[in-house]
């Protein structure tokens, strides 16, 4: 059967769409035929690290990562999506999957609650919800109502009146005493009956609350928290396409996802081994209800034994995991440490804890860096401070929870909030320099198991800092500085005790961080403490896959970028491909004019602007930012930041460094910060600080910014807005509004990239889309197959009219008339060899105008049609060479093209010629020339 037109798909950052191969499912169950050999040589052996949270912040598994890449491991990193959707990243050479849990197995066993049993079909007979309850008791009512009012009509007349009986049938009339038996046997019925359905109402309540109330544990881990069940549905697939040599599963969150995919590996044939590192004891942690507390410690009895080796945190912990559970060999113990070779406390390139208080050098400084919960003991370290006068505490946290609240408002009633400063976290290879300013470290334990048995990873990062510590009596910590003489014991919870501790490391803070030795910090490296777990791997894979080992210099100060599985990346398994940078395009330098531009890079244009402007003015230097999500297509830029970190107090204030100190002039792209969210989330909040600096700024808008959703509507038929659902909807309606506001108020430089926009932006100047025309131009000419191709490649289908024109294109596919390419979520380098090998290009028609992907084709000699307002395009005096088209005479359009090839060779090379005078960076160089001088 002819395949009429083709769906190519790629992997893009939120999920494949790529469609399966027909054998793609035979043994993924463990089933089929088991491998004997290598369907391709195997490279590096591949190591899978996985991890249940969103690894954002857990320094243990990145720099787990990072080491064995470090080694020469081909290593992926696996943890939990915090969207919906599958996101991607590098974190160097380590690649980066999240993926999304759904609720399907919790639904499941939820349902399975709910099944009525004999007892709930007893309880609740008839009245399967509260709605028949309260139907059932209004009809109780009703019932009562009138049988009391029959027995109203048999009770003997009241003060010598007859009681009223109105018309009678004429009959002997009842004698009194039939008239008091009957009375009181109706009076008998209704007390039987208010007594049944008063019964019938406590037993329905009584079986509702024991439903609503907490579930009890059963004793079996799958139903007593299904959410483990749906944790293996989610990350065992990602893991097995993998195939990796050795799995790395990092807690009990874990454990049944190790075991589980590196047996159905085996079964296919694949020799994976998997580890089990136990982070915390879990049967000693303080769950927060009865089924997590039997279900967390029962998977881990099911399958710790399993394990191919167990690696856990203390010595102590090791211990009881191997009596706990009979385990054959002593657990490896790899202590959670900072990484020695990045630490450098007297550095100032960084911004310290001490900044991010805004307290002088003279101020004494207590800090505790990480998660605060009641089991940390810092109520004890709040109260002390009402005695400690002189003396500030930072607590390095990230998102506020009940506990810290409950911290604030007890500081509050003391009197000593304003010596009370909470500081967000840094980057993990950043927190040693980053406390090093505080004069001492404090951990505030309470004896609960998990703080008794493990040095704590905050006891490291504070003596790299160079900080003596003050800690509680837990048993660990308390022996280890009793040894090693670097900090102050004071008794747990009590608070005397606590502020005498603080005053004697004051007093003796010197000495105590002499006793800091080299020697002691190299024991608490991580370098030291991985190498026993590289080891471990090495004997796991086996000597042959060892031997293909490829050490490699990668920086421990790694940072996650976008990368492997987004757009504009390699796929799965093969090697990231380095950025080439676009001819001309100067990084930022010395030069007189030094221009950031920042932060959204839609279609790559600050790229093509930075290019365009570097390559005409030798006075000029330029740095891009592109700020990404998981649906981000990755173009060229200096410098990426993931979404989530634009809020690192530590990102923030670098770039502030960068912006303020280097840049003389800042392009605003699309209303983005300059300052990641230092000020707030838009440029409007970082024009104090730049106007400070001296810096001038300028407004660049692409389209949504700032075009009104309602206009829009109004004014075509085919309006991308149509599509849009009320709240997204409202949102662009109110940022848009917003942004016009905004740049009207602003006396800003305006610029547009699109002519409709001038009537959004009545004061902006249209500074034209740019396209390297060298690098689109094609050898091939248009329109001389007997079949033409025909290229639809839409960012978002519902903002090109992609619904709307596609039946078109498959109808005239399968009349032969052209062959149909349509192109979603492919890398931006394919695209490019697309566009070239296609004879036609069809761009939007939900918008009036022309976009990248337009100019784009139109470089690349190939005739485009789009939907255009010819109106708004004569106001700037041009008439661009494009096709104009609806959906509804799209099909026209396309035959008149197909039946007049000179005509549609003709529109080709004036397509490359407009490109040429318009969109080669030359007129918009020209454009912004008096905003740059």
């Amino acid at each position: 059967m002819k395949q009429t037109h083709r769906i190519l798909r790629r992997r893009t950052a939120h999920g494949s769409n790529a469609p399966e191969a027909p054998d793609a499912a035979v043994g993924r169950m463990g089933e089929g035929v088991a491998r004997t050999g290598e369907e391709h040589p195997r490279g590096r052996p591949r190591l899978a690290v996985v991890v249940g949270n969103t690894i954002t912040g857990d320094s243990r598994v990145q720099k787990t990562a990072i080491a064995a890449a470090r080694a020469g491991w081909d290593v992926t990193l696996v943890g939990r999506s915090p969207s919906k959707r599958r996101e991607e990243s590098v974190l160097g050479p380590v690649r980066v999957i999240r993926v999304p849990v759904p609720a399907h197995m919790r639904a499941v066993v939820a349902a399975q609650r709910r099944r009525p049993q004999l007892r709930s079909r007893l309880t609740q007979f008839g009245l399967p919800d509260d709605s028949a309850l309260v139907r059932a008791r209004a009809a109780h009512a009703a019932w009562v109502r009138e049988q009391t009012a029959r027995v109203g009509w048999l009770s003997p007349p009241v003060g010598g009146s007859p009681a009223p009986e109105g018309p009678r049938t004429p009959g002997p009339l009842p004698t009194a005493l039939s008239r008091q038996l009957a009375r009181e046997a109706l009076r008998g019925w209704v007390r039987a009956r208010r007594y049944a359905h008063k019964g019938r109402r406590r037993a329905y309540q009584w079986e509702r609350r024991r439903v609503a109330g907490a579930p009890q544990p059963t004793g079996d881990w799958r139903t007593d928290w299904p959410e483990l069940l749906d944790i293996d549905l989610a990350f065992g697939p990602a893991i097995e396409e993998i195939e990796p040599d050795v799995i790395h599963a990092n807690d009990h969150l874990m454990i049944a996802v190790g075991a589980r995919s590196a047996a159905r590996l085996r079964a296919r044939g694949l020799p994976t081994r998997w580890l089990y590192d136990a982070h915390e004891y879990v049967r000693g942690v303080e769950w927060p209800d009865a089924v997590r507390a039997s279900a967390f410690p029962g998977v881990e009895a099911e399958f710790i034994g399993r394990a191919d080796a167990v690696v856990t945190v203390s010595e102590e912990l090791a211990g009881i995991l191997r009596e706990a559970y009979a385990l054959v060999a002593q657990p490896l113990v790899v202590a959670n440490a900072p990484v020695r070779e990045t630490v450098s406390a007297c550095s100032d390139a960084g911004v310290s804890v001490r900044d991010a208080c805004g307290l002088s050098p003279d101020v004494p400084l207590l800090v505790y860096a990480g998660w605060i919960g009641p089991e940390r003991g810092l109520d004890t370290a709040v109260e002390g401070l009402a005695e400690l006068p002189h003396a500030h505490l930072a607590l390095v946290a990230g998102k506020e929870n009940a506990t810290l609240q409950g911290l604030l408002a007890r500081a509050e009633e003391l009197g000593v909030r304003q010596r009370v400063h909470v500081v967000p976290y840094v980057p993990q290879e950043r927190v040693p320099d980053y406390l090093s300013s505080a004069d001492l470290g404090l951990i505030c334990f309470r004896h609960v198991p998990n703080c008794e048995i493990s040095l704590p990873t905050k006891a490291a990062e504070y003596l790299h800092a160079g900080l003596p510590m003050v800690t509680s009596g837990v048993r660990t910590l308390r022996n280890f500085v009793e040894r090693t003489g670097v900090g102050e014991v004071f008794v747990t919870e009590d608070v005397p005790s606590f502020v005498a501790a603080v005053q004697r490391g004051l007093a003796e803070r010197g000495a105590l961080a002499a006793r800091i030795t080299e020697p002691l910090l190299q024991e608490l490296s991580w370098e030291q403490q991985s190498a026993g777990l590289l080891d471990l791997y090495e004997r796991l894979a086996g000597p042959a896959a060892a031997a293909r080992l490829a050490p490699c210099s990668v920086p421990w100060s790694a940072s996650e970028q976008p990368g492997l599985g987004a757009p504009g990346r390699a796929r799965p398994h093969e090697p990231a491909t380095p950025r080439v940078m676009p001819a001309g395009w100067r990084s930022l330098g010395s030069t007189p004019v030094r221009l950031g531009l920042g932060c959204a890079n839609s279609a790559g244009q600050l790229a093509g602007f930075a290019r365009a402007l570097c390559e005409r003015r030798q006075d000029l230097s330029a740095e891009v930012v592109m700020h990404t999500h998981e649906q981000s297509v990755i173009y060229p830029a200096d410098i990426y930041a993931i979404g989530e970190r634009t809020g690192d107090l530590g990102f923030q204030l670098d770039r502030a460094r960068r912006v303020l100190g280097s840049y003389t002039h800042y392009l605003a792209d699309s209303f983005t910060p300059a300052l990641g969210r230092l000020n707030g989330g838009h440029i409007q909040d970082d024009l104090p600080s730049l106007s400070a600096a001296g810096i001038k700024v300028a407004l660049l808008a692409h389209g949504s910014d700032v075009r009104d959703p309602h206009r829009h509507m109004s004014r075509y038929e085919h309006s991308l807005f149509h599509a849009a659902d009320e709240t997204i909807l409202r949102k662009l309606a109110n940022k848009s509004a917003r942004n016009r506001r905004m740049a009207a108020q602003s006396g800003l430089p305006q610029f547009v990239t699109t002519p409709d926009l001038l009537e959004e932006l009545p004061g902006a100047r249209w500074a034209p889309l740019v396209v390297d025309a060298d690098s689109w131009a094609s050898e091939r000419p248009a329109m001389e197959r007997a079949c033409p191709v025909v290229l639809h490649a839409p960012s978002k289908r519902w903002t090109k009219g992609t619904e709307q024109a596609v039946p078109v294109l498959e109808e005239l596919d399968r009349r032969g008339l052209i062959e149909f390419r349509l192109v979603t979520g492919a890398p931006w380098a394919e695209v490019q060899e697309m566009v070239k090998e296609a004879d036609l290009v069809v761009d939007q028609f939900a918008v009036g105008t022309y976009g990248t992907f337009a100019c784009e084709g139109m470089a690349a000699g190939r005739p485009v049609i789009a939907f255009l307002d010819e109106r708004l395009h004569r106001s700037v005096g041009i008439r661009p060479p494009i096709v104009n088209a609806t959906p509804a005479t799209l099909r026209s359009a396309l035959e008149s093209l197909l039946d007049d090839r000179d005509f549609a060779m003709r529109t080709a090379q004036e397509s490359v010629e407009y490109v040429r005078t318009y969109h080669d960076g030359t007129y918009t160089a020209d454009v912004l020339d008096g905003f740059l001088r």
